[in-house]
């Protein structure tokens, strides 16, 4: 697993002061055990890459599953993505539906080879292309939006260490700042939560503003990290129809870590 010491110190320069007392404490996860506490969150899965590991993804087309970038480092590194796999709600072995990769991205500007940064959680985005659609009816995707400017509250859904068997919510946690395309929320995540979306329920129905890509654990205050997604998204399907950097597609060349990079191809949550 990659290590980060001092994450939040390194980018206070780059996101909004936090309040100099935390605002009250959010709400707890909810393990969604049952078939109808999984209900409206079908489209969020499991992405196992064999037995190596596991971050959280979420449908935004039926074929099209969103995740952090740095989750596809091992696919990239092998220049395939053999082994990739998506399960829809998954809970307790049991999945609402199952698919393989047929194909993967990371975004443009995403760097592999660099530590996690600002640029790279910037455009820690990635998308993996199933090799058969997942009907809505079964999993209905979510949009991608934009967080309002003057909303404070998000929720999360996701896998992590300890809880992998199944999806947990936490339908309220605090948006502690914002600035330079990068967001911080107090969201309770962990090692397995990278790709998580993070839901806006300003709309009818909940929308899709960011992922888990990065945060600090210890002490008493939990931060996580991830990029504002709306653009981010847009410029990865550009790349995804332009057919460049396509990992699994003919004539893709394996990427090659740089010096103390992981190669863990599992979640990647980081912590000082």
């Amino acid at each position: 697993m990659l290590r980060l010491r001092c994450f939040f110190l390194c980018f206070s320069a780059l996101l909004l002061t936090l309040p100099a007392a935390m605002a009250e404490e959010s709400t707890s996860l909810r393990r969604l055990t049952k078939r109808e506490d999984l209900f409206g969150y079908e489209a969020v899965g499991r992405l196992d890459f064999g037995q190596t590991g596991y971050c959280t993804g979420v449908l935004i087309t039926t074929d099209l599953v969103l995740t952090a970038a740095h989750c596809l480092r091992s696919v990239a590194r092998a220049g395939h993505v053999q082994g990739l796999r998506f399960r829809a709600g998954l809970r307790d072995g049991r999945a609402v539906a199952t698919r393989n990769a047929k194909l993967a991205i990371m975004h443009p500007d995403y760097d592999p080879n660099q530590r996690m940064n600002a640029v790279n959680i910037r455009n820690d985005v990635g998308l993996v292309q199933l090799d058969a659609p997942i009907a809505a009816a079964v999993a209905a995707p979510f949009a991608v939006a934009q967080l309002p400017p003057t909303k404070r509250k998000v929720s999360v859904v996701s896998f992590g260490e300890g809880r992998d068997a199944a999806l947990s919510r936490q339908a309220v946690c605090d948006v502690l700042g914002r600035n330079a395309g990068l967001l911080a929320f107090d969201c309770d995540v962990t090692f397995g939560s990278s790709g998580a979306p993070v839901f806006d329920d300003s709309a009818r129905r909940v929308r899709i503003v960011s992922l888990v890509s990065a945060g600090t654990r210890g002490g008493r205050n939990k931060i996580a990290y991830g990029t504002e997604l709306f653009e981010r998204v847009a410029e990865i399907k550009r790349a995804l129809r332009a057919g460049t950097g396509i990992i699994g597609k003919t004539g893709f060349k394996p990427r090659r870590l740089g010096v103390g990079q992981s190669n863990d191809g599992g979640a990647k949550f980081l912590r000082p």
